[in-house]
């Protein structure tokens, strides 16, 4: 098994502008999971003190602050806490497609608690965020959450009709970038891949603050991030 070293060094110096942001997301993304089945706190306590580098959640709010002249709001974690349940929702429910035992160096859900309760874990843990979005009338937010979640199914199934294929052509190789990859990073970020052909025009996008003030292909400068950013009256 081959691991990929990422260096702390680096995803602390990312996380530096948003440490207090993120000490208190992680408050609150435990919160989300909570539920009155005991053997469902323990598996979600196990997932937590074993959680991974939390890069999606950070884009949030780096971006979030970008837009929000330094500041977040409820929304903000919200967000973060949406995207973090479906990323780990999808991990669960990795692990027993791939038939993999292991997840960051440990024991996965499925080996400690075997398949069938590791794929009805990644239930709830999609339903929290789904249902974390519905309550809060985030629904913009949802239909982003909704269409990744459809693209890194694709992206899995692609993956598994073409297991074993020695020779892939660009747009085969190239669909499987924007069904499974992509898909994990735009709702983070909302960025517009489009010019590189790999990931498809997104209604939002925030070209025109790294730099780039060609907004053709966005519906609303700023778009959907922007409301992440702004403060709340």
């Amino acid at each position: 098994m081959v691991y990929l070293l990422f260096p702390m060094k680096i995803v602390e110096n990312i996380k530096e502008p948003i440490y207090e942001e993120m000490e208190l997301f992680e408050e609150k993304f435990f919160k989300s999971m909570s539920s009155k089945v005991a053997l469902l706190n323990r598996i979600t306590h196990f997932i937590v003190n074993r959680k991974g580098k939390q890069m999606r959640p950070m884009f949030v709010f780096l971006v979030a602050k970008m837009l929000g002249n330094g500041k977040v709001n409820e929304r903000t974690y919200r967000g973060a806490a949406i995207i973090e349940l479906i990323h780990t929702a999808t991990l669960v429910h990795d692990d027993v497609v791939d038939d993999s035992n292991i997840r960051r160096g440990f024991f996965s859900i499925n080996a400690l608690w075997k398949n069938k309760i590791a794929v009805l874990v990644g239930d709830y843990l999609l339903s929290k965020g789904l249902l974390l979005s519905i309550e809060n009338e985030d629904f913009d937010l949802l239909k982003i959450i909704s269409i990744a979640v459809r693209e890194m199914s694709q992206g899995e199934l692609l993956q598994l009709e073409n297991l074993g294929q020695l020779v892939l052509s660009y747009n085969e190789l190239s669909g499987f970038i924007q069904n499974d990859i992509c898909s994990y990073i735009k709702p983070n970020v909302s960025y517009d891949f489009s010019e590189n052909n790999f990931c498809p025009t997104y209604p939002y996008c925030i070209t025109d603050i790294m730099g780039e003030q060609n907004t053709d292909n966005c519906e609303t400068p700023n778009g959907f991030l922007y409301t992440f950013g702004e403060n709340s009256n």
